[in-house]
């Protein structure tokens, strides 16, 4: 299933080390004016991972690979009254109400470093089931299973974020743990000695969505938090979700906690910010668990991987977010 939505449809393609990443995305509105400005922002986000934290434990492809989008279909400049509203050079771009199709090219893809992986499946990756179910797999990175599907994700969420921008709904997620540190002052520090040691650590985002009208979500199988857990559990490396109390609820009496929604009550909007928060696991590629893979073959082992991914997966959890608010709304 490369498809998601049903009203915004968004279709994902392309494998992480073939010549690009893309997609499709169907059912915008005509005259939605687009800042691209902010989707570069956006895929900056991920290639590049938390600006507090800089680029510790990013993978070394992620830090070179320029993420630039290559708009085929679905935009169109617009040149009537626009010269008050753009700097020198900038071109407004407006949707058409057709689909919206784009690349972005793997120009740091390098397919030699992933030989190995012909006859190796990776502990913790979908290489084996992969092959398993459909017979043939693409080795070069994981393909389709790979986290670089997720740039493409970006883009899409970053225009239904903007759609979402005009009706008042904001969506801001940011790291609030790695491991079991919760100071971001240490983040840094936290990531950089499991890095150090060829080791990996998983984090927690937390997601803040604020104006989101009440009544959003339907009764029973449609519920408001059941869409966000489909679209949050689709991204890569995501092992949890939870809203409002989550399981810190079990722990507490009712008296207490009664009042903690996280926004939702009966799987509809209550009219306060919808928080929910997500777990995303250790990379299971490194060096040190490689080594068990590749029975000490070190040599055989040349992929760049990240030491935390949670630290680039903040603006895909708000990427999906909006995918999953914009449908229901």
């Amino acid at each position: 299933m490369n498809s998601f939505g049903d009203t915004w449809t968004f279709t994902s393609f392309g494998e992480s080390h073939g010549l690009a990443v893309g997609g499709v995305l169907d059912g915008v509105p005509a005259g939605l004016r687009i800042d691209f400005e902010m989707i570069r922002s956006e895929l900056e986000r991920r290639s590049k991972g938390d600006k507090e934290i800089g680029s510790r434990g990013v993978s070394p492809r992620a830090m070179r690979e320029p993420d630039e989008v290559e708009w085929l279909s679905g935009v169109i400049e617009r040149s009537e009254g626009v010269e008050e509203l753009r700097s020198e050079g900038e071109k407004e771009l407006v949707t058409l109400g057709t689909p919206i199709a784009f690349i972005i090219r793997n120009r740091d893809a390098r397919p030699e470093d992933y030989e190995w992986l012909k006859t190796h499946y990776r502990t913790g990756h979908a290489d084996r089931v992969y092959e398993q179910k459909y017979g043939i797999r693409d080795w070069r990175g994981g393909g389709r299973a790979s986290a670089r599907e997720t740039a493409a994700r970006v883009v899409a969420g970053g225009i239904a974020k903007q759609e979402l921008a005009q009706r008042g709904i904001a969506i801001h997620a940011s790291l609030i743990q790695v491991g079991a540190e919760t100071d971001p002052d240490r983040f840094a520090e936290t990531i950089a000695r499991y890095q150090q040691d060829g080791d990996s650590i998983g984090g927690i985002i937390e997601c803040r969505i604020t104006g989101l009208p009440v009544g959003t979500g339907e009764p029973i199988f449609d519920k408001l938090q059941a869409h966000l857990a489909y679209a949050i559990l689709s991204i890569n490396a995501c092992k949890g979700f939870e809203y409002g109390t989550g399981f810190r609820g079990v722990t507490e009496p009712g008296s207490a906690i009664n009042h903690i929604s996280g926004g939702i009550a009966g799987g509809i909007a209550d009219g306060t910010d919808v928080t929910f928060r997500c777990v995303f696991k250790p990379t299971p590629t490194t060096p040190k668990a490689l080594a068990e893979v590749t029975k000490g073959q070190s040599t055989m082992y040349k992929g760049r991987h990240d030491a935390c991914v949670a630290t680039r997966a903040v603006p895909v959890v708000e990427a999906m977010t909006a995918l999953a608010l914009v449908n229901l709304i």
